[in-house]
């Protein structure tokens, strides 16, 4: 018999600001939040974790005050990974202990959920260094036996957006060489684009997450912002190795 689906909610690109007012391209960010999490509070008590994939802040440590209260209120263990307008350290400090998880990895039943620290400092664009890709290869054989989920902050792949694809994984090569060398990969999610995408590569499926708050124009040469609501991610990781998933806009 198999296993009940592994449900995960997906949020990302909080940018939370130390002001509880504070706005990034007109949108407060912590009330879009909130919002956000009142239309995925059927799937948050479903889930077995919820997984924030980086700007939880936008530059300002104090957001994190907001982020830990808001999610450590919502009775489910918390996964989280930085992004560039993270401040690391301080991250690191204020996610400090249950229900909080810095990166590392997860384990439920038949799957593994890792999750890379792929912050270049001083950069808006990522990169997964030799320490954290060693630690990769390390983490995928550990559980030949589990199916595998990688999350990171920066996309790995082109997203036919040219300033956007500045901005991406400086080192995507040496991780796919990773990825390529342990079949048992399903997929690769991240944030950082501020838009949805669901494509394949060598078999992996490859989801990128739109923000909580703004949305980036996707396929634009120039920085454009597209009118389209707040969102998150949901997923079933099924005992086969599928993934049933979805992208949920919030209502307006």
């Amino acid at each position: 018999m198999s296993a009940p689906p592994v449900r995960v909610v997906q949020f990302t690109d909080t940018h939370l600001f130390a002001d509880r007012g504070g706005t990034l391209r007109g949108i407060d960010t912590l009330a879009s939040l909130q919002a956000t999490l009142q239309q995925a509070a059927a799937h948050i008590r479903d889930a077995a974790l919820i997984l924030v994939t980086g700007d939880l802040v936008h530059d300002e440590a104090g957001g994190y005050a907001h982020f830990r209260g808001i999610f450590g209120a919502l009775g489910r263990p918390i996964v989280t990974l930085p992004g560039n307008h993270d401040d690391v350290p301080a991250m690191q400090r204020a996610l400090r202990g249950a229900p909080f998880q810095y990166c590392g990895h997860a384990d439920f039943s038949a799957w593994r959920i890792v999750m890379l620290d792929s912050v270049k400092p001083g950069s808006a664009d990522g990169i997964v260094g030799a320490q954290t890709l060693q630690a990769l290869r390390q983490s995928l054989q550990d559980c030949a036996d589990r199916h595998v989920l990688i999350c990171l902050h920066h996309q790995p792949i082109p997203m036919r957006s040219r300033w956007l694809d500045t901005v991406g994984l400086e080192n995507s090569a040496d991780f796919f060489a990773t990825l390529d060398a342990h079949r048992h990969v399903r997929a690769v999610l991240w944030g950082h684009v501020h838009q949805s995408y669901d494509a394949q590569r060598a078999g992996v499926r490859l989801l990128a997450t739109p923000s909580t708050c703004a949305q980036f124009l996707p396929h634009s040469d120039d920085f454009a912002i597209d009118p389209r609501p707040p969102a998150y991610r949901i997923l079933e990781l099924l005992d086969n190795g599928q993934i049933n998933t979805e992208v949920i806009w919030l209502r307006q």
